[in-house]
């Protein structure tokens, strides 16, 4: 490979989403061609800006907070003295650096690869596929504060927490950028460890609740029935299960949840029938807005052409005389 080569791909060629490969291609050429894997890994950690905020917390709230307290260290802002180090001669110095390695290594024997568990948050990497489409439903950005993925690098969450029961499904999945997801905590004494069994309510007296109708689609949180009475060929219902008459009353995983099985029972409508070219979706909230079952829902409403004499105005219809402006 000549000099000319990797000059034009590094010019011109590289199409860079990362810093990744100037990076790795630094690293072999300072190695005379060639790098141990640990090396580059370590050379990427360095120039990742998500990496360098996880440590830098780490540093101020964990490590660098333990040694102050115990009278080693000084913290000037940024900056961080170990007391009294103009004390010792440069033998001294380096005994210590040597016990210093010794611990580290006889920690990580002893305890093996589950000193990172506290990395590992979901014991299991998220498949990839699953990485994309949380991604590309959240269109690359932070699902909290909205920054870029082109300026930091981005996470897929567990909304509901592993610890809570959550699921590892995509409707408990959000995208959110590593400072949002480290700050993602618990913010009063409410004992969450039941959190995840919200999601299991359910009430025997409730149609919704003990449904015997056949289920058109489904995932873990939500379900779609046909409407008993139909407004139009189609019309089908998407609800939760569990049980609650509020649509403000919804969590974000049901949010998600729901959002899926629209998206797929819209789908399924168009490809079934050409016929629609367009949807009413609506929620009846309350008895005076026409809700009948207490039990949060929303209508998938079919619509084509000429099915009434003139459809401008949509849902303002519900009230006689205001649909037309």
């Amino acid at each position: 490979m000549s000099f000319q080569f990797l000059k034009s791909y590094l010019l011109e060629g590289m199409k860079m989403s990362h810093v990744y490969q100037p990076v790795m291609i630094k690293r072999l050429l300072l190695g005379h061609g060639s790098a141990k894997v640990e090396e580059i890994a370590v050379d990427l950690v360095q120039n990742d800006l998500s990496q360098i905020e996880y440590y830098t917390d780490r540093v101020h709230n964990m490590v660098g907070r333990v040694l102050r307290k115990n009278g080693l260290v000084e913290r000037d802002k940024s900056l961080y003295q170990l007391k009294d180090f103009g004390a010792l001669n440069n033998h001294e110095v380096q005994e210590l650096v040597e016990i210093c390695d010794q611990k580290i290594k006889e920690y990580i024997q002893k305890r093996d690869v589950t000193i990172w568990d506290h990395r590992r948050r979901n014991r299991k990497p998220i498949d990839g596929s699953i990485r994309y489409q949380v991604l590309k439903r959240a269109n690359n950005r932070c699902e909290l504060c909205g920054i870029s993925s082109d300026i930091k690098a981005l996470e897929v969450d567990h909304i509901t927490p592993k610890n809570w029961n959550g699921a590892d499904e995509i409707h408990n999945f959000q995208a959110l950028c590593y400072t949002c997801n480290t700050n993602k905590r618990d913010t009063d004494d409410t004992d969450f460890r039941d959190r995840g069994k919200i999601f299991e309510i359910r009430e025997n007296y409730c149609l919704f609740c003990n449904t015997d109708r056949e289920k058109v689609a489904e995932n873990s949180l939500a379900y779609v029935i046909k409407d008993a009475y139909p407004v139009s060929e189609g019309h089908a219902l998407i609800i939760p299960k569990r049980h609650f008459d509020s649509y403000f009353d919804i969590k974000q995983p049901e949010l998600n949840a729901v959002q899926s099985l629209l998206s797929e029972t819209q789908k399924q409508i168009i490809q079934s029938d050409k016929s629609v070219t367009g949807f009413n979706i609506g929620i009846n909230q309350g008895k005076d807005a026409g809700q009948t079952i207490f039990h949060c829902h929303i209508h998938l409403i079919p619509r084509r052409a000429g099915d009434v004499e003139n459809p401008r105005g949509g849902i303002r219809h519900l009230i006689p005389g205001k649909g037309g402006y």
